[in-house]
């Protein structure tokens, strides 16, 4: 379906992700060069992998380094090659399911779980952002001496940057923070030379191996690693690519997309690595545990012998605050848009956003003092992992589900990658929340207390992942793909018997098509003529309201093979012409239009029995049909 932006824009622009930059970004024509092609689909992952480079990473892989040395290497290796996988399985759900993550949840979700997976999804948002509020305003001072909490809320500002440059188009965008990741890894990789650490310990830095002791570290660096909203972000990002709406131009963009995730994260992989390893060789090797970044940076010249080290460590953490800030801020966007549909101002939206990591930054650091920035930016980590599940499993259900994905769907070893990738989250999760819930339950005083009130809200959480996690597969189950057993079609006609040449059917894709469809075929098999039976489905997707026939999002094509299984089931058993028809947008207009059409005796349409509020609420379509055809209309409960 080839789409111009002009004829985009027309069509209802604000329905899409981050409808400032949709599919604003062209594509070169087939048969052109693949290095360009490259270049043009590059870019998502780029600013995807700003997010796993960004403060609350180097504060992570600090206390990694310090305290163990390079014995965590291993889990920042497991973290990535999760993050591929995911970070992949999010960009093929946005190419070609055509929604990001967000708004498959409020599609595939009801009301108040799309709600509090939002919330959660918030709290993780919140969580870096206050990373990257905090790396930024401690790079500020270790470069102009400018007091955190004052640099905290300078970062405000940041919002405006961030309107400005994307005023200015995605690439514009996407050049200026690469750069700012070039920066990091610029000034890490001196950092290399200039600690030359010991290789044999880096090799055996990945081998697996982990204690009760480091398990809080590994969990923050997993949080650290594979974002949450990540997930939400890249899903969005690679619709900006005016990419061809085939499953040719799906199946290429997929593929580029792969390379870019594959190079964009690899190279935050070693920023990443560089960090730890930096912390294993300068502090672990003295027996010095670091409790802040601004010891590190403190202590970096006077055992690196210069002070170069000093100041590209500080450089590398402001171009890592600016470039994580910018992609958080536009995660936020998504996620509010996509779970709730609120669309507000761009700047109030952000200002939103960057105000829920703010306030409790500023709050903390008035009462606690500048020391108390390096246990927020642990903590945050530790939050970010605790609520990767809620975005990992709904991911997995939707990109495994053909009904969405169609010949796209999850191969079984990428299920079982996806899935096993799911239970380590979890499983280290689960064991850290155990451990310290018993510690707090046996301590006193406030620690008792705390871990009184945390165990109702880990428990609820514990049943929400489980209900979020098993809900579509019942769901699927609930949908039949197919409806079987109409009974038998042997009998014969009798005389007195009205004769419909064309029946029609509404088709609605629930359990309630089995007796609409059984009563037509009863109706057809008393009739003394040929009968024709027509399939009627209206497909009601933000895609179908938006661009009608031309719709070809998952929706259309779920609807579509729904209607070919029934015609395979029902046309063994009846001499019957069987056609199907699809219409989209408003359900009675387009039965009506299609009746017309079709030139129908009788419309067989099914009831669902509402009374009272939810007849007012459900029953319009069958009132307004009847109103509006001159045909009998059979209503089947």
């Amino acid at each position: 379906m080839e789409r111009n932006k002009e004829s985009y824009r027309k069509s209802g622009r604000e329905q899409v992700s981050l409808s400032e930059v949709h599919q604003s970004v062209p594509i070169p024509a087939k048969g052109g060069s693949v290095w360009r092609r490259l270049f043009a689909f590059g870019g998502p992952a780029y600013l995807i992998s700003v997010g796993y480079v960004d403060p609350g990473n180097w504060a992570t892989d600090l206390a990694g380094g310090s305290q163990f040395g390079y014995d965590l290497l291993w889990v920042l290796m497991l973290a990535n090659l999760m993050a591929i996988l995911l970070q992949t399985l999010s960009a093929r759900l946005g190419i070609v399911g055509g929604k990001d993550l967000a708004q498959a949840c409020r599609d595939h979700y009801s009301r108040p779980v799309t709600v509090a997976l939002w919330l959660l999804c918030e709290v993780a948002i919140a969580a870096c952002d206050l990373a990257e509020v905090l790396g930024t305003a401690i790079a500020l001072n270790l470069l102009f001496g400018l007091k955190i909490i004052y640099g905290v809320i300078l970062t405000a500002l940041d919002v405006l940057v961030l309107l400005g440059l994307q005023r200015l188009g995605i690439r514009k965008l996407e050049a200026v923070v690469v750069s700012l990741v070039v920066v990091v890894g610029g000034a890490f990789l001196v950092e290399m030379f200039l600690v030359q650490p010991n290789t044999q310990s880096i090799v055996m830095g990945f081998v697996p191996h982990l204690t009760n002791a480091s398990l809080f570290v590994a969990i923050g660096i997993m949080g650290a690693t594979v974002m949450p909203h990540n997930l939400y972000l890249h899903s969005a990002l690679v619709q900006t690519r005016h990419f061809e709406a085939t499953d040719a131009g799906r199946r290429e963009a997929c593929k580029y997309n792969l390379w870019d995730s594959a190079i964009a994260l690899n190279g935050a992989f070693f920023i990443n690595a560089a960090i730890l390893i930096l912390a294993a060789s300068v502090f672990y090797a003295r027996g010095i545990v670091v409790t802040g970044i601004e010891q590190a940076h403190e202590l970096l010249s006077p055992l690196v012998g210069t002070s170069l080290g000093s100041l590209l460590f500080a450089i590398a953490l402001l171009a890592s605050g600016q470039s994580s800030t910018m992609t958080g801020t536009l995660a936020g966007q998504i996620v509010m848009e996509g779970f709730v549909n609120l669309r507000i101002r761009p700047v109030f939206r952000r200002l939103f956003t960057r105000g829920l990591a703010i306030v409790p930054a500023v709050l903390t650091i008035w009462f606690m003092g500048d020391s108390s920035t390096y246990t927020l930016l642990l903590v945050s980590q530790v939050i970010l992992s605790m609520q990767l599940a809620f975005a990992i499993i709904p991911l997995i259900h939707f990109t495994s589900d053909r009904r969405i994905m169609g010949d796209f769907v999850n191969k079984l070893w990428v299920k079982v990658l996806a899935w096993v990738a799911a239970a380590i989250v979890i499983g280290l999760n689960f064991q850290y929340l155990i451990t310290t819930e018993q510690e707090a339950l046996q301590s006193s005083g406030g620690g008792h207390l705390i871990g009184l009130i945390a165990l109702p809200v880990m428990v609820s959480l514990g049943l929400f992942l489980l209900y979020i996690s098993i809900a579509p597969l019942i769901q699927r189950r609930a949908e039949p793909s197919r409806i079987t057993d109409f009974g038998s079609f042997d009998g014969k006609a009798s005389p007195e018997a009205v004769s419909f040449k064309r029946i029609g059917i509404a088709i609605e894709r629930s359990l309630f098509d089995r007796a609409a469809v059984k009563r037509a075929l009863t109706l057809a098999r008393e009739s003394n003529s040929q009968v024709e039976i027509v399939l009627i489905h209206i497909v009601v997707s933000v895609g179908a309201q938006i661009y009608g026939e031309e719709a070809s999002d998952s929706n259309t094509r779920l609807g579509e093979e729904y209607l070919k299984s029934i015609e395979r089931e029902i046309q063994p058993l009846a001499n019957i012409h069987i056609h199907a028809r699809i219409g989209f947008g408003d359900i009675p207009r387009e039965l009506v239009r299609i009746a017309r059409e079709s030139d129908l005796d009788v419309l067989i349409m099914s009831a669902h029995g509402h009374r009272g509020l939810k007849d007012l609420l459900f029953g319009a379509t069958i009132s307004r049909v009847r109103h509006d055809l001159d045909i009998p209309i059979l209503v089947v409960k």
